[in-house]
C-alpha cells in the first residue's frame, strides 16, 4: 500500500457514504482545475471534514472490531 493507495481508499469509501466531492477534494487537498472555481470559491468546508473524518475514523474502527 503506498501514500495514494490510502487515499484512493478513503476517497472511495467517503464517496461510497456520500460526502459531497467538493469537500473530499478539499480533504484531499487537491487543488481545483478550474480556474473559474478557484478564483470564486475559498470555501475550506472545515465543519463537514471534520465531520468526515469523524465517520472515516468510525468507519475503520468499527472494522477493527469486527476482526
Amino acid at each position: 500500500m503506498t501514500d495514494h493507495g490510502f487515499r484512493a481508499l478513503t476517497s472511495t469509501g467517503l464517496n461510497e457514504f456520500g460526502w459531497g466531492p467538493d469537500v473530499i477534494e478539499r480533504q484531499l487537498s487537491h487543488v481545483e482545475r478550474s480556474r473559474v472555481r478557484t478564483a470564486y470559491n475559498r470555501a475550506s468546508y472545515l465543519t463537514d471534514r471534520r465531520k468526515t473524518m469523524q465517520a472515516w475514523a468510525d468507519y475503520l474502527e468499527k472494522l477493527r472490531h469486527e476482526t
